[in-house]
């Protein structure tokens, strides 16, 4: 049997936010439920769906209106977006207490966009950033984990929340050693700290970023630099974590002070380290797993978001690892 349901918003300027450029909102939307949707004044209609579709309907509708309230302006990958997040886990699609995006959105103070999940593991990994001192966020590239800690990070720094952010990553070659890349330190450990400022451009203007660096609120170092220290009222990020040493490790966890939170992104599929050397980032996950005011977020093929063509990648590698292995037994 098929159920209709229709919705009278406030005015047609919400249903419009709504709806999006060339009622693009609503496309996806079709899709994901699988029946017809009609905007007609200040009224949205959906017709020749099931009574679970119309419940889901409704509560994506909500939560578009909220956004819109809000001052968002919802985009089909938005949508697309909180389709995924509605549709997976407990209580998918039902009025459940909570909206998992709306609590996950990341608002940076003059930034270019208002950052929000791709799925529900993104979403659960941004409120772990932020109900805990410590996370670890582990997935295969292209999943978002520096790209969400860095967005989570401006955010609190620009809002005044902290009062510094530190960006590190371990220095390790993949395939070519620092010896022979041209000039100083700075500039031979400069290709390896890039991926950082690449995700800090594409959310602020490259002019705060310059200001922050100037005023000390951004630093950027390598690992090594951070024997000794102790960093209080910070944001600090552990980028490609799973090329430290179990030593680097233990060190750079033992930095954090007062006040202070830390982010540790790795992908153990990607390990550059010497044959014989552990992962520090293994090994963490191993040990600390039962340490309370520890979150742990795991992220998967299905929630790569870097380009289409990554999801296939990565599982392609994956169903030839597992040929190779099947082969050897």
């Amino acid at each position: 049997m098929d159920d209709s349901i229709t919705i009278v918003l406030d005015s047609r300027d919400l249903l419009s936010g709504v709806c999006g450029a060339n009622d693009g909102n609503l496309r996806v939307l079709e899709g994901h439920l699988g029946g017809r949707i009609a905007a007609r004044g200040n009224e949205i209609r959906f017709q020749g769906g099931d009574e679970s579709a119309s419940r889901r309907f409704r509560v994506m509708i909500d939560s578009l209106v909220a956004a819109v309230r809000e001052g968002e302006f919802p985009s089909p990958e938005y949508v697309r977006a909180l389709a995924g997040i509605r549709g997976s886990g407990p209580g998918a699609g039902e009025e459940a207490a909570g909206d998992p995006m709306r609590e996950a959105l990341v608002h940076i103070p003059h930034g270019f966009r208002t950052v929000f999940p791709r799925s529900r593991n993104q979403a659960d990994y941004i409120k772990g950033m932020r109900s805990h001192d410590i996370s670890f966020c582990v997935g295969p590239a292209g999943t978002g984990k520096t790209y969400l800690a860095i967005a989570e990070a401006l955010s609190l720094v620009l809002s005044r929340a902290m009062r510094k952010l530190v960006l590190t990553r371990p220095v390790v070659e993949a395939g070519e050693s620092l010896g022979f890349l041209p000039g100083d330190l700075a500039q031979k450990i400069n290709p390896y700290l890039r991926p950082l400022y690449d995700a800090m451009e594409a959310l602020v203007p490259y002019e705060m970023i310059r200001r922050m660096e100037e005023d000390r609120v951004i630093e950027i170092a390598p690992l090594a630099y951070m024997r000794g220290r102790s960093l209080n009222d910070c944001m600090i990020i552990l980028d490609e974590a799973q090329n430290t040493t179990k030593e680097q490790m233990k060190m750079f966890l033992t930095r954090i002070g007062e006040r202070a939170r830390a982010v540790i992104t790795g992908d153990v599929t990607q390990i550059d380290l010497p044959r014989r050397v552990d992962s520090g980032l293994v090994q963490a996950l191993s040990i600390l797993k039962g340490v309370e005011g520890i979150h742990f977020a795991y992220l998967h093929t299905a929630d790569v978001v870097r380009h289409p063509l990554i999801k296939k990648i990565i599982q392609a590698y994956d169903a030839a690892s597992e040929q190779a292995r099947n082969g050897e037994r």
